[in-house]
């Protein structure tokens, strides 16, 4: 049985996170095994994975660490692993201790943009990516925009990328069942500047502002947690709409959020491909998006959602009318966003592709 040793950051609440447990959790048990090393640890999140797995807590130094270099090498000498699979640029680096340990296979994912990169531009970033290339065995781009990036960008061979999007699990994410009191408009994410749950925030003020009938009918609800919770409530708060408004914190039970919810909006300003727009549209649920990375892979301009401009709180407040003020048009692009699901973005695909990618590399590296 071949040995995966998974390199991320930190294992935690968040959207790569959750794929690599799904991945592991589905991945047959007399093929591969698992270990993960995390960079900077890993929380209660860890429970989520149903296998035996080894994790592996690097301890890395903030700032410039060069021990964690010598710790990787020594794990991957004591692991001996088949392949080495790092995620994102934080982790990139992690291939150089794996090819002086000795590990043949080396393959690296490209989730999503940086903070500090969100079109892709930032120089430094595109460097540091072509120096490790010579390390890298096989790239795994989830979105097409991330492959025409390192393709044209970075300069990959096109050869070298498999692109491979997220799958979701329809049977936990699912449509909800009886009519709603209110109407919902929900997120789900990490409150951070880079999901930009603020210009949701606008948008729903906004919303009301052009449409104050629908104030006994609407009411919004976000999901998670960090910097942005509490900016996001002064806001609704200041425009005298806090009561509209639901804050969660982060949820053990995102689908039964979904299940709230009437309308999903993701503000981001920055994706790869999003796992909770796979997730709203499993729930039945039109999606609004923002015109960045993977979003208009997933989202079909107006066959399953919309596709609105970043940081325009204008654009975003007069999509939500458009849902808000004709549920005829919101329930067709519901079912259309399940269907599409279910044809294009399954678990059992998403698995099938990766095993497929591993297995390829595997034989080419025995060659």
């Amino acid at each position: 049985m071949k040995l995966i040793a998974h390199v991320i950051y930190r294992l935690d609440i968040g959207g790569l996170e959750n794929g690599l447990v799904n991945l592991i959790n589905r991945m047959p048990d007399d093929r591969y095994r698992h270990a993960i090393l995390c960079l900077k640890g890993y929380s209660d999140f860890s429970s989520r994975i149903r296998k035996n797995v080894e994790l592996i807590d690097i301890g890395k130094k903030e700032g410039q660490d060069m021990g964690m270099h010598l710790r990787l090498w020594k794990a991957f000498r004591k692991l001996k692993p088949d392949i080495v699979h790092t995620r994102n640029l934080a982790t990139l680096e992690a291939v150089v201790p794996a090819t002086m340990a000795g590990v043949k296979t080396r393959i690296h994912g490209e989730h999503g943009r940086d903070v500090n990169d969100l079109d892709g531009s930032n120089r430094k970033y595109r460097l540091v990516r072509r120096a490790y290339s010579p390390f890298v065995t096989r790239y795994i781009a989830l979105s097409r925009d991330l492959q025409s990036y390192l393709d044209e960008k970075v300069g990959i061979p096109e050869r070298k990328i498999s692109q491979i999007y997220n799958g979701v699990d329809s049977a936990r994410f699912h449509p909800a069942n009886g009519s709603k009191d209110h109407f919902v408009i929900g997120t789900v994410g990490r409150m951070q500047p880079v999901k930009d749950q603020l210009t949701l925030a606008r948008a729903f003020v906004r919303l009301l502002e052009i449409a104050p009938q629908y104030r006994e009918k609407v009411r919004l609800l976000m999901v998670g947690e960090g910097p942005l919770k509490s900016e996001a409530q002064n806001l609704l708060k200041a425009s005298g709409h806090a009561e509209l408004a639901e804050f969660t914190g982060a949820s053990d039970d995102v689908p039964e959020m979904m299940r709230k919810m009437d309308l999903f909006v993701l503000p981001s300003l920055a994706e790869g491909i999003s796992n909770t727009i796979l997730e709203a549209m499993a729930s039945g649920l039109p999606v609004i998006a923002t015109n960045v990375g993977g979003n208009p892979e997933l989202v079909l301009h107006g066959q399953t959602g919309l596709i609105v401009p970043p940081s325009d709180a204008e654009r975003m407040a007069l999509s939500m009318l458009t849902y808000l003020s004709n549920q005829d048009l919101a329930i067709c692009h519901s079912r259309a966003a399940r269907r599409r699901m279910e044809e294009h973005f399954s678990m059992e695909a998403m698995v099938r592709n990766y095993m497929q990618v591993y297995d390829d590399c595997l034989m080419k590296a025995e060659k």
